[in-house]
């Protein structure tokens, strides 16, 4: 609705092709849309040079089943409906489960939606944000929201790119490195007295760091090769007797 600054369409327009949106409607836009809109679109430039033109946002949204709209304010579940919105992750669950044609509706730079296009809108989405400064740049709440609408396909969305691979956790190879790192504590002669407290903090710092199967296998590996440093050491320094 009414952008006013060249880069931050053409940056919209970008975030729009990286995260699958299909169409740019301009509501009455007062950005030149010259160079500097182009040099930030980018791989969206054919999205951008594509965009539709609208004069309101009636116009716009006429032949949406679901309009969307931003707001930089919440008021969570005060008695004010106007303002009484969802989070990005769910507006991305409800699409998700949603056919038909979806708008998502931001406001301009300096100062937003009106009362009457928030009433026009089917639902609201909030970005939670610190509550001194909870406005955010204009291609920045777009990112956010089409991220999460993006990443509410799922992994198995034939579009996108891979997701960061699952981590399975392994409490067995967790114990078993426990254990061993014990034994070879022992052998290296650490203070008995001190190696509860040395197996509770590796714990403690495995919990934190999540360490995947593979990274167990090979820490494993290394306590291995080290005890068998320690035998041939204690082998070569009996025969020295």
């Amino acid at each position: 609705m009414r952008p006013k600054e060249d880069g931050n369409v053409g940056a919209v327009a970008r975030l729009a092709r990286n995260f699958g949106a299909e169409h740019l409607v301009l509501v009455a836009p007062r950005a030149r849309l010259g160079a500097e809109a182009r040099r930030r679109a980018m791989g969206g430039l054919a999205l951008l040079g594509s965009a539709r033109r609208a004069a309101s946002l009636d116009a716009a949204v006429a032949d949406a089943d679901l309009v969307v709209g931003t707001t930089d304010l919440s008021l969570g579940r005060s008695s004010s409906y106007l303002r009484r919105s969802v989070s990005p992750e769910r507006l991305g669950e409800i699409v998700r489960s949603s056919a038909g044609s979806v708008r998502v509706v931001f406001g301009p730079e300096d100062n937003g939606l009106s009362r009457e296009e928030l009433a026009r809108c089917d639902l609201l989405v909030h970005v939670p944000a610190r509550r001194e400064f909870p406005t955010l740049n204009l291609s920045h709440a777009v990112a956010v929201v089409l991220y999460a609408i993006h990443r509410a396909r799922g992994v198995a969305d034939p579009e996108t790119t891979p997701a960061p691979e699952l981590l399975e956790l392994n409490g067995r190879e967790k114990e078993l490195f426990l254990e061993r790192l014990e034994a070879l504590a022992a052998r290296a002669a650490y203070p008995a007295h001190k190696r509860r407290g040395l197996i509770l903090q590796f714990r403690r710092l495995l919990g934190r760091a999540t360490p995947s199967e593979a990274e167990y296998r090979m820490m494993l590996g290394l306590l291995a090769s080290v005890g068998r440093a320690l035998e041939r050491g204690g082998r070569h320094e009996r025969r020295q007797r």
